[in-house]
């Protein structure tokens, strides 16, 4: 049977997309079912769930940084889902996280945009600049997991306003402004836009997909 961890009452769904399906064929099958079914395949809607398997759902998307007790997962759940459940799960991923309740109509957006890849991608390619410039790797890698980690790290801790944190860092004249000034020219808010609207789209194609290897 495919992978799924039984929570007391509930079902946490923990396989890809296209093994939903089989897994709640096997689910179906059993005596006692789970009150609560919660779904960590991306893409695949509380409605499309419910059809699988008649149940009440949620879906949950927990960043892989859960493991160090960092991780951020959001959280959606179908309309007859009771507050006592709710809470329930809300407080079962906070033991790994800060825990956000979002609609369901953001958690593609919200897939695409928390990934921890967005950051180790960020710290490779800074990295990467550094040592043609002239840093060694080493050296390279610790600038650049400063520049991102320790700053957005600061950013969360102070709570101070971000446009403010830019507007200290990024001088007028100074090497902070013309290195994120150049950035933006090439071009790198662009790719960030057309990157997430990739992952958005690669989301959804793979739900469909997964539909149609059902039909």
């Amino acid at each position: 049977m495919p992978s799924g961890l039984a929570l007391a009452e509930d079902l946490i769904i923990a396989v890809r997309p296209s093994s939903v399906a089989e897994l709640l064929s096997e689910v179906e099958a059993l005596k006692h079912k789970p009150k609560l079914c919660v779904s960590l395949a991306a893409g695949i809607p509380l409605k499309e769930l419910s059809s699988l398997m008649k149940s009440s759902w949620a879906r949950a998307m927990p960043s892989p940084v859960s493991r160090i007790g960092l991780g951020l997962t959001a959280l959606t759940f179908a309309p007859e889902v009771p507050g006592r459940s709710r809470r329930r799960l809300q407080a079962f991923f906070s033991h790994v996280g800060k825990v956000v309740e979002i609609p369901e109509r953001q958690f593609d957006a919200f897939t695409a945009t928390y990934s921890s890849s967005h950051g180790y991608h960020a710290l490779a390619a800074l990295a990467k600049a550094a040592q043609k410039s002239g840093l060694d790797r080493k050296t390279a890698l610790l600038a650049a997991a400063h520049a991102l980690g320790d700053g957005i790290r600061y950013w969360r801790q102070s709570g101070a306003n971000l446009d403010e944190l830019l507007a200290e860092a990024v001088t007028p004249g100074g090497i902070a402004a013309a290195t994120i000034f150049a950035t933006n020219h090439a071009g790198y808010e662009q790719a960030v836009a057309k990157g997430l609207r990739a992952g958005i789209a690669r989301a959804r194609r793979n739900a469909r997909d997964s539909r149609k290897r059902r039909t």
